[in-house]
């Protein structure tokens, strides 16, 4: 009764789940506009493709969360070094500043971002959203980078500069290859932190500059249109397919991440 109680839970939670988005992409092939089904149609994915709103909106939130996560990975890598090189007091303590930015409001950290580019006199536009999303995807990436580092022997570096290799070359051929699969995992979810935010986007953002994410709520204060759906169908299909690649079963004799 145990195992037949938890496996009923388990299928009410991912029902609750995933009955949504099912419910959302079936809808993206309606042919009418209202939640009354008229039939199957592919009108609102080519209305999608020819939305030059769209387009321009899906074009901004990739180049920001390539950037953004990009710079983040590379300033989280430096500040992980730095960290780690502390004496364990001082490590303790900025770890746990690292920790204040993850668990504070995204509204709170999207108005201080604001006054603070007010104040200091930047226009809102493009790079008052990139410095932001850099500065929230940076404690993630060191929470996933951190512990990697601290497995990772220094016996291997050591045994690299003994052998005539130089710190920096140490590094990037002793380091960096066994640091790769945490900061990877950084880069990724600085990416989707960067592409699924809103609320600080929504604060520091200008006039005529939109992510997804600001384009969708703001259609959605006018109604839900189809073409919303398609779009939402294909990034959750696209985040599937990611997914299943990154976590696809792994061939005998490769070692794991």
């Amino acid at each position: 009764m145990k195992k037949l109680a938890s496996k009923l839970y388990l299928a009410i939670i991912f029902v609750i789940l995933y009955a949504p988005i099912v419910v959302l992409m079936v809808y993206s092939f309606n042919d009418s506009k209202t939640s009354k089904w008229s039939g199957f149609t592919l009108h609102w994915y080519q209305e999608l493709f020819q939305s030059s709103m769209i387009l321009s909106a899906l074009r901004t939130t990739l180049i920001l969360a390539f950037l953004s996560a990009t710079i983040s990975t590379v300033i989280g890598v430096i500040s992980c070094l730095g960290i780690q090189a502390l004496k364990p007091r001082f490590h303790n303590i900025m770890m746990a500043l690292n920790n204040i930015p993850m668990v504070n409001s995204e509204l709170v950290t999207g108005l201080a971002l604001m006054i603070l580019f007010i104040t200091i006199g930047i226009s809102a536009g493009f790079m008052t959203v990139l410095i932001a999303h850099i500065t929230f995807c940076v404690p993630y990436v060191i929470l996933s980078v951190m512990p990697r580092l601290k497995q990772s022997s220094k016996s291997t570096y050591e045994a690299a500069l003994d052998l005539g290799a130089t710190p920096l070359l140490a590094f990037f051929k002793v380091v960096l290859p066994d640091l790769m699969p945490g900061i990877l995992s950084g880069y990724m979810l600085a990416f989707t932190m960067s592409l699924d935010d809103f609320i600080i986007t929504h604060f520091t953002k200008g006039a005529g500059l939109n992510t997804l994410s600001t384009l969708i709520y703001s259609e959605l204060r006018r109604g839900v249109k189809p073409t919303i759906n398609a779009l939402s169908t294909l990034m959750f299909l696209t985040v599937l397919i990611i997914l299943l690649l990154m976590n696809r079963p792994r061939q005998r004799g490769e070692s794991p991440s």
